[in-house]
């Protein structure tokens, strides 16, 4: 094969050995994402509460007893939120997916023009969009009209129970970092070394959600720093004011 040459094209254009799942790659680096808001949730909401505590001169036990309940608390908060939420997306989902089925089973002509009409929205001339979709209609209707008309694949509908777990897992793996940092060391550098452990993985999410979602690092990771520090500064002051109250 010479240098101009080009290797053959696969189905739907893909160059041979070439993959080509744009749908499969988006909603990988949305669960990711998500992933990387429950863990910075996990870390900022522990976070806060352990300094707070270690503010109003809390001991070891009670550091680790405040920070397992509020790890506890959070995780099974988040689970239950992204159930919900998911779940009501899947049954708006499911309730489209049937009324278009409905309607592919009563008036297919209205249907297919109705198709043919979204196609030349996008650009095709009249021609060209009736025979597209003519050919995606005899391929799988339903599957046309959803993708097409309404954003949904009805093969990729988001699973509650996944979500859920993700979400729970996240947040535990982010609130074991301020935890940990709390209680291991030496009571005179727990908050020093909670703060620096803290603001570390701030960065790092904040470097992370960025990337995923493609916007500017910098202001990304400074925004969630500031939160972060905001939020011990003012709970452990807290901390501080209700010891002396004692």
């Amino acid at each position: 094969m010479s240098n101009d040459q080009q290797p053959p094209a696969g189905p739907g254009g893909a160059h041979s050995g070439e993959p080509h799942h744009q749908g499969d790659l988006g909603a990988r680096l949305n669960w990711l994402r998500a992933g990387v808001l429950g863990a910075n949730d996990g870390v900022v909401s522990t976070a806060g509460l352990v300094v707070g505590v270690a503010g109003a001169a809390g001991s070891a036990s009670e550091l680790l007893t405040a920070g397992l309940a509020g790890l506890l608390a959070g995780s099974l908060s988040m689970a239950a939120g992204e159930y919900v939420s998911v779940s009501t997306q899947r049954d708006s989902e499911q309730a489209a997916l049937e009324m278009e089925r409905r309607e592919l089973a009563r008036t297919p002509d209205a249907e297919l023009e109705e198709l043919t009409g979204l196609y030349m929205a996008k650009g095709l001339d009249r021609e060209l969009a009736h025979e597209v979709a003519v050919q995606l209609t005899a391929h799988d209707a339903l599957a046309a009209h959803a993708e097409t008309e309404l954003g949904i694949d009805p093969e990729e509908l988001t699973n509650p129970w996944h979500a859920a777990w993700a979400s729970f897992l996240a947040f535990t793996v982010g609130a074991m970092l301020p935890l940990l940092a709390i209680v291991l060391p030496p009571a005179d550098a727990r908050v020093p070394v909670t703060v620096a452990a803290v603001i570390a993985a701030l960065v790092v999410c904040g470097w992370l959600s960025a990337r995923l979602g493609k916007a500017r690092i910098a202001p990304a990771v400074i925004r969630n720093v500031a939160g972060g520090s905001l939020a011990m500064a003012i709970t452990y002051a807290a901390g501080v004011l209700l010891n002396a109250a004692r």
